[in-house]
């Protein structure tokens, strides 16, 4: 269920631009990329689970280990059917600068500039990447980027949340005993979802958006006469 905030002026704006970029197509040498992270907790089998039997599920001992978190970072491209997820031990201000770099580098080489969804986490600001790499190198980096910040307490306007959320029923939903397993069995998933074709629908656009919150407004915001000062 959505659970949208009071909605004042920063609210309207944030969302309408964000939405904005996934129902508009965009320009040439500019792809849209919505970007995120989630920690997985990582767990072992205390004992080894019984033999999987033709038409009978598998079944687990209800004992297990804990083996410490793991986090992933998740891009999607809006507009084609692309998601890659880094496994990562932590999420530091320095592991989203990696991110930022692999995406302009490695994944868009060729782009003039790399729009980039994603919510307000205190590491996803320009001035992470100064902490990581020299001044040069991260100035490089930011002439490729632009940053698009979904509104605060609103992160189901971040498109990649539905990604995440197919990740885990898909790939996640049972128990992965360390990180090395995990990164092997989120490869495949990756590789065959892109290989799919897969892809968001996203059917909530600006004009519903005003529909749906238009009570919500601000009142400038619904054509209402400005109150001029005597």
């Amino acid at each position: 269920m959505w659970c949208v905030p009071k909605v004042d002026a920063e609210f309207v704006a944030r969302m309408e631009d964000v939405l904005e970029l996934y129902t508009t197509l965009p320009k040439r040498g500019r792809p849209v990329v919505c970007f995120d992270e989630t920690p997985v907790q990582l767990v072992a089998e205390a004992r080894v689970p019984l033999p999987v039997l033709p038409g009978e599920p598998s079944r687990y001992d209800y004992e297990y280990r804990r083996n410490g978190t793991a986090n992933l970072f998740v891009f999607l491209d809006v507009h084609r059917p692309w998601r890659h997820v880094k496994v990562t031990k932590h999420r530091s201000a320095c592991d989203f600068a990696d991110c930022m770099k692999d995406l302009v580098d490695v994944h868009y080489p060729k782009a003039d500039r790399v729009v980039v969804v994603l919510d307000n986490l205190s590491t996803h600001t320009a001035a992470a990447l100064y902490q990581a790499f020299a001044p040069d190198e991260a100035r490089r980096i930011l002439r490729r980027l632009e940053f698009h910040y979904v509104p605060k307490h609103a992160s189901w306007l971040n498109m990649v949340e539905i990604e995440i959320g197919v990740l885990v029923r898909q790939c996640l939903d049972r128990r992965v005993p360390d990180a090395p397993t995990l990164t092997a069995e989120i490869a495949s998933w990756e590789h065959a979802r892109n290989a799919s074709g897969a892809r968001i629908r996203w059917m909530f656009g600006v004009e519903k958006a005003r529909a749906k919150l238009g009570r919500s407004y601000p009142q400038w915001q619904l054509g209402a006469p400005m109150q001029l000062a005597a």
